[in-house]
């Protein structure tokens, strides 16, 4: 379900990931990583913060 998948804000997706939340800010800003914006809010989909990381990590 697309609710389970979501994490709201830098916060959550800095936790989810293990970094920093300045890292996950830089790298959506940057166009590194997806993010989907509504207003000032920042939502992250956990499904592709995973192939995001696993592919760098390639």
């Amino acid at each position: 379900m697309l609710s389970e998948d979501l994490l709201d804000g830098a916060n959550a997706a800095a936790a989810f990931i293990g970094v920093k939340p300045r890292v996950i800010y830089h790298l959506a800003e940057g166009g590194h990583l997806p993010v989907i914006r509504k207003g000032r809010r920042l939502y992250f989909r956990k499904t592709e913060l995973e192939a995001a990381f696993s592919s760098q990590a390639a």
